[in-house]
């Protein structure tokens, strides 16, 4: 029990010390010889026998100073194991692998916030993935396939799909490079309402070929059409988090 103990307290607990010291050196039955084993309470320590008094206890030492309230620290680049994030943490990440990939950095942003819709544990991405095989990994929501086509060549060629959970820079790093392939594929010129932006977000949710042909003038279905308006919704804060 936390406390400060009375001058009483302490004296009576020496004094108890002292008797059970004196017992004990006048030398009792072992287990063995009074025909059974001798049990102690799991609540109270047990007694040591030794050839010289216990010490006094200590006195109780005064309480330390409270610490200085923590300044929040800048989040991991490589590995993780919470699940709940703001994207906008993930800015640098977001700058520099959108830079080497050659796509905007706000498009990346604004993915990450569209993608963030469920929670990011490690360990809840592979309870799901175990349930249900061709779900997604990582904070930017990848399939195995479109992973293992990105990665070919690059220098993450080495990474496997089932890092990303644990990696979310690498999870931005194939998301941009991710991107930067959808980005290839378009034409130079296209008859649909989409601009580029829009045309490699909903590549990205729906799949190369059906960004094209959304590029030559289809309509979205249900699905895709959301996924564009959360991204449109996204698009101011995924500005201020790049900017």
């Amino acid at each position: 029990m936390a406390g400060r103990r009375t001058r009483w307290g302490w004296l009576a607990a020496v004094v108890a010390a002292v008797v059970v010291w004196g017992v004990l050196s006048r030398g009792g039955p072992s287990p063995s010889q009074a025909g059974g084993e001798r049990t102690t309470p799991s609540h109270a320590p047990s007694a040591k026998a030794s050839s010289a008094p216990p010490s006094l206890p200590s006195p109780p030492s005064p309480p330390s100073p409270p610490s200085p309230p923590s300044t929040k620290a800048a989040p991991s680049p490589s590995r993780t194991t919470g699940g709940g994030y703001d994207p906008a943490d993930y800015a640098p990440q977001v700058k520099a692998r959108a830079q080497q990939a050659g796509v905007s950095a706000r498009l990346v942003m604004a993915i990450l916030y569209n993608e963030a819709y469920k929670p990011h544990d490690p360990a809840l991405e592979r309870a799901w993935q175990r349930y249900k095989p061709e779900a997604a990994f990582g904070i930017a929501n990848m399939h195995r396939a479109a992973f293992e086509e990105t990665r070919s060549g690059r220098d993450f060629a080495h990474r496997r799909w089932d890092e990303l959970p644990d990696d979310r820079d690498l999870a931005i790093e194939a998301a941009a490079w991710h991107l930067h392939d959808l980005d290839a594929q378009l034409p130079a010129h296209w008859p649909g309402p989409f601009d580029r932006e829009e045309l490699l977000a909903l590549g990205y949710n729906t799949g190369a070929g059906n960004m094209l042909a959304f590029a030559r003038g289809a309509s979205p279905g249900s699905q895709a059409r959301s996924y564009l308006d959360r991204l449109h919704e996204n698009w101011a804060k995924a500005g201020r988090a790049v900017a």
